[in-house]
């Protein structure tokens, strides 16, 4: 019995997380508002009442898969950094991939007008995984640069808005050239907190 037990746990946590994975996907690719507990769950191959065994809400699940989407992103980015520095992570991000591919990408890049239209807590939650993320880059600079945490915070939002307008005329010439004109922005918000060392 002792060994049904786990195995029924591990099939329902193996579940929760497949909700959430397809459910972070959808919400990056279709937008939160626009995606519903019936598409998620017919995606995930389960029915609508398989839902509430693993959340009490659509919000809950909005929270927490977007938590786990971003917590996976921010272990992505290290990879990157510790692979290539810097200017692996704005390559990376800027890419035609990234821009392409908003469902696999980063989650504040393709919900951040509705996600400051989301609850305090899943706000928060997103809020405490953006500042984890900017603390990894800052921590990737070197220890004598001036202010590592407010560079990181331009560089991210150099990188996030770039992304976001390179995706709003996505299929133009126009796209590839805000991505590059991004990047070189990103370098020279790096080489600027570097005292123009990088």
């Amino acid at each position: 019995m002792g060994d049904g037990v786990r195995y029924e746990k591990g099939r329902k946590d193996a579940t929760r997380q497949r909700i959430m994975e397809v459910a972070a996907e959808r919400f990056r690719s279709d937008g939160i508002a626009a995606s519903g507990l019936a598409a998620i769950m017919g995606d995930a191959g389960l029915t609508n009442g398989a839902f509430y065994p693993h959340f009490q809400s659509k919000g809950d699940l909005v929270r927490e898969s977007l938590a786990a989407a971003m917590d996976d992103q921010s272990n992505l980015l290290r990879e990157i950094i510790a692979a290539g520095g810097m200017e692996a992570a704005i390559a990376a991000y800027l890419s035609p991939e990234h821009r392409d591919n908003p469902g696999t990408g980063c989650t504040l890049a393709a919900l951040l007008p509705e996600l400051a239209r989301q609850p305090l807590d899943t706000r928060s939650v997103c809020s405490e995984r953006f500042l984890d993320a900017v603390r990894e880059i800052a921590s990737a600079l070197p220890p004598d640069a001036r202010d590592p945490e407010a560079v990181t915070l331009g560089i991210y939002a150099t990188l996030i808005g770039t992304l976001q307008l390179a995706r709003a005329v996505n299929g133009t010439a126009l796209s590839d050239r805000i991505l590059a004109a991004g990047a070189d922005a990103a370098r020279e918000l790096v080489c600027r907190g570097l005292g123009d060392r990088a």
